[in-house]
This record gives structure tokens, C-alpha cells and sequence, in this order.
């Protein structure tokens, strides 16, 4: 009878003890019963100051439970996180257990955590957590989540590892608010444009008499008059000048080339004033004889032309005496040099260059639209503006127009600045950076300032703050405050 007595006793103690050491599919989780309220995340230098406050007042922890809570940052894209210190929230027993065991041994199973403390069920209670923990640049990209681990009697895990969401985004980082405000272009009070093309024509030795019939010349007489002809006969259009510029080859004297290359200009401007009409008061002829600039992009085209370095050096070194020169080219061994130059190289220099300058009357908002799509150049930038204007800001219109005019009017400071703006809208922050790169305004303070902020956008930081310190010396006003807000982005790197 005493035995039976003894055995019922030790399996309700059995029982008892399995009562509360439930497997963890019998389990529910904590993490329900916990608010993360006044939390605060500051980036100071290269720490992160992590600051809030558990409010637990709604957990529930059995006696014999210990529930181990985590904040971990995690990685937005990727499998990086960081596991902060712990905070460790003991049933009645278990905190027991825990105390015993550290006066016992000196450790327990709550070392390490941030704090440990006994859960009070019924009551309020909040834990107010701050670490510090160096930053690192995935952070920026990182949300932050609490974890929860349970452990029961025998410090076996009771459930596996539960996490709830506390902050979408874990750091905010500055966020640069660059400055690139419209630029209004200038009125163009008188659209003047021009033409400039190049009439190779080919004359007898000596000579300066233009024969129609003679090699290709019928062919470039007419090109000439045509494109003459294009502008005459636009009503849009009036002829303000025509200007001819007759080139020569360097052989022969100086003085005999100017003389040739005036007379052979004359010749082609009166054959053209003749074929065109074209009131001769608008006509103007210059002769500036030998062309050895454009001599020497001639050479730099025939790479393989024996002794090529000495032929660049004798050009380059010619300031003088270019009839001295000449000579030292002619004497140049082999012989074979100064024949190629002369058969393949001199001539290209042989030309006229004329440039046709005309009045483009002002258009009205649907003539502009029209005209935006055959020839812009006839536009100014305020009316292609304008017919961006009439189509609304943010529309697929408005930013081609924009656009158009950058590349139109590659010299004009506004139209390329607001171009790029454009593209920097669209996302397209390397298609901003090339329109600034290859314009013909690069030391603009306004264009150095969009180029800056470009740079800037497309993580060129080192370049970006080398180019606003250009724009700011260069007078843009807008330049300091980029360099500001630069500075805080690197300053989160």
C-alpha cells in the first residue's frame, strides 16, 4: 500500500512537470504582448545611437518560462543582420533559477543579455533600452525587427525563433535636397543664324578662273548656289551676309598664296552672286592663304607617313618664316614624305568656306509646334518654351521640348542647364551628365553647378565636390548649399 502510494506521487510530479514543459507546437507567442513605443534611431558620425522603450505590460510569462527578446537589424536585400543585445524576461521560478545559478557559479544562462529581469504578469512594466553600435553602410538599407526566443524548464527551447516588425527603414539618412533651379534664357531680341559649308573647287595650275566643266566643279557650283538659294527663297528667312573664305596649300611663297587663295574666293563669290542674284552688297571675300593648322590634323590622319614626328614638330615650331618652313618639310629624307604630303594632304586645304548668315522671323505658339519637329534651329529657346509650356510641365511633350533645346543650342547656358534637370527628373542621371559634358559652355558657374549635382546623384562624390567648388568660384549662388548638402551624404558613407 506504502509503495502504491509512492509510485501515484512520482507520476503526478511526472505529470506536473510536463504540464510545463509544453512542446512548442502547444506554444503561443509573446511578442504580441509587447509595444515598442518612443523609439529613436540617430546616425552620429560612425555610430548609431539606438534608443526605445519595451512596453510589456501586456505579456504574460509563465513561471518557468524565460522569454529572450532580440532586436535585429536586418538587411533589406541580402543576408546581412545584426543581432543586438538581448533582453531577457524571466517567469517567477526562472528568475529564481537564474539567480541561484549565478550565486552558485558565478554565470548564468542570462550573461550577455542587456538586462534581465523578472515578468510581473498583472503589471505595468517597461524596459527602457539604448546601445551604441558602429555604423556600417548596408545599414542604410536595413529595417529593424524584435525576435523572440522561449525557453521552459529544463532551458529547452520551447518554440522556434518568432520576430515581429518595429521599423520599416531602421536608419534614416540624410537626404541631400540639391539645388538646380530653372534657369530663364535670354531674350533673343534678333534670331541670327547662319550656314557654314565648304566649296572644294578645282582650278588649273596658277589660276583662278572658275570653269564649270572642269573635274567636279559643276557639282560643287551647284551645291553652293542651292544652299543659297534654300535661305533666299524662305519667306521665314532674310540674308543679312555671305562670307567667303578662300584657304591655300603651303607650297609656293606666302605671299603668292594669300594673294591665290583671296582671288580664288573672289571668283567663286562673284560666280554665285551672279547664279543667285543675291544683292553683291552682301557678299564678303577674305584670302588668308596657307592653312598649316589645318595641315596638321591632315597629317595626324595619315599615322603611317614616315618621319611623322618631324613633320608635326616643324609645323608646331613654325611661328615665323612659313616660307622657311616649307622648306624644311621639302627637305625632309626620304623624298617620299614631302610627295605624299603633297599628293594626299595639301589638297584638302585648297577650299572656300562659306557661311550664310540670315534673320529668322518670330512664330506664333502652332507654328512653333511645327517647326520643333523639322527645324528647332529657327526656333529660339523662349519659343520652343513656349510650346512646352502649352503642353504642361511633368508631360512627355514638355520634356522633349526641353530636351531639343539642349541639344539644339549646345552653347546656350539655360537651355542646356534645364535640359539636364530634365533628365535628372527622368532618372537619367548619366544621359544629364553627358549633355553637360559635351556642351560648349562647360565653365558656365550655372552649368558646373547642374554638372555638380549630377556627379552627385550618380555617387561621383570626390568629382561632384571638385565641380561645385569650380561653380562656386565661377559665381553660382546655388553652389554652397550643394556643397553643404554633399557633405552630408558623404558624411553617412
Amino acid at each position: 500500500m506504502r509503495k502504491e502510494w509512492i509510485y501515484g506521487k512520482l507520476i503526478c510530479s511526472a505529470l506536473f512537470l510536463l504540464g510545463t514543459c509544453l512542446p512548442a507546437s502547444a506554444q503561443t507567442g509573446h511578442l504580441s504582448g509587447v509595444r515598442v513605443v518612443n523609439d529613436e534611431i540617430k546616425k552620429n558620425g560612425r555610430e548609431v545611437h539606438v534608443n526605445f522603450v519595451l512596453d510589456i505590460e501586456e505579456m504574460h510569462v509563465k513561471r518557468q518560462e524565460s522569454v529572450r527578446l532580440y532586436p535585429v537589424v536586418v538587411a533589406k536585400e541580402g543576408g546581412r543582420s545584426l543581432e543586438l543585445p538581448s533582453v531577457v524576461l524571466d517567469g517567477r521560478v526562472r528568475d529564481k533559477v537564474h539567480r541561484r545559478e549565478k550565486a552558485l557559479t558565478g554565470s548564468a544562462k542570462t550573461d550577455g543579455a542587456y538586462i534581465a529581469l523578472r515578468r510581473k504578469n498583472g503589471e505595468a512594466q517597461q524596459v527602457e533600452y539604448a546601445v551604441t553600435l558602429p555604423y556600417e553602410p548596408w545599414m542604410a538599407q536595413s529595417r529593424l525587427v524584435l525576435r523572440e526566443q522561449v525557453t521552459g524548464c529544463l532551458e529547452c527551447a520551447q518554440s522556434g525563433m518568432e520576430e515581429t516588425p518595429v521599423k520599416n527603414t531602421f536608419l534614416q539618412l540624410f537626404r541631400p535636397q540639391y539645388a538646380t533651379a530653372f534657369v530663364q534664357p535670354r531674350k533673343e531680341t534678333v534670331k541670327v543664324r547662319n550656314e557654314v559649308r565648304v566649296a572644294r573647287l578645282q582650278f588649273r595650275q596658277d589660276s583662278y578662273n572658275i570653269d564649270p566643266k572642269f573635274k567636279n566643279n559643276e557639282s560643287e557650283l551647284a551645291t553652293v548656289s542651292s544652299s543659297v538659294e534654300v535661305v533666299k527663297t524662305n519667306p521665314d528667312l532674310t540674308i543679312t551676309g555671305i562670307y567667303i573664305t578662300g584657304y591655300a596649300s603651303p607650297e609656293g611663297t606666302v605671299e603668292y598664296n594669300l594673294k591665290l587663295s583671296k582671288n580664288r574666293a573672289e571668283a567663286l563669290a562673284a560666280y554665285a552672286q551672279k547664279d543667285t542674284e543675291v544683292d553683291a552688297s552682301l557678299w564678303h571675300v577674305t584670302g588668308v592663304g596657307e592653312d598649316w593648322e589645318g595641315l596638321r590634323k591632315e597629317v595626324e590622319k595619315h599615322p603611317l607617313l614616315l618621319k611623322i614626328d618631324d613633320v608635326l614638330r616643324i609645323i608646331d615650331e613654325c611661328d615665323g618664316d612659313k616660307d622657311l618652313c616649307e622648306q624644311r618639310i621639302r627637305g625632309l629624307v626620304p623624298p617620299e614624305i614631302y610627295q605624299r604630303l603633297l599628293n594626299e594632304m595639301y589638297g584638302p586645304l585648297r577650299r572656300n568656306e562659306y557661311r550664310i548668315e540670315y534673320n529668322v522671323r518670330n512664330f506664333n505658339l502652332e507654328e512653333a509646334k511645327k517647326l520643333l519637329k523639322t527645324r528647332p534651329d529657327l526656333l529660339s529657346v523662349e519659343e520652343i518654351y513656349m510650346v512646352a509650356d502649352s503642353y504642361g510641365k511633368g508631360s512627355a511633350e514638355y520634356d522633349e521640348a526641353m530636351l531639343t533645346a539642349a541639344r539644339t543650342y549646345p552653347a546656350n547656358a539655360a537651355a542646356v542647364v534645364n535640359g539636364a534637370c530634365v533628365k535628372m527628373e527622368q532618372g537619367d542621371v548619366k544621359g544629364a551628365i553627358d549633355l553637360l559634358e559635351g556642351c560648349e559652355v562647360k565653365d558656365d558657374a550655372s552649368v558646373l553647378n547642374a554638372l555638380g549635382v549630377a556627379c552627385a546623384r550618380d555617387k561621383q562624390y570626390d568629382k561632384a565636390k571638385e565641380i561645385l567648388e569650380r561653380a562656386l568660384k565661377a559665381g553660382s549662388m546655388e553652389a554652397q548649399k550643394n556643397l553643404e548638402q554633399l557633405a552630408g551624404v558623404v558624411a553617412d558613407l
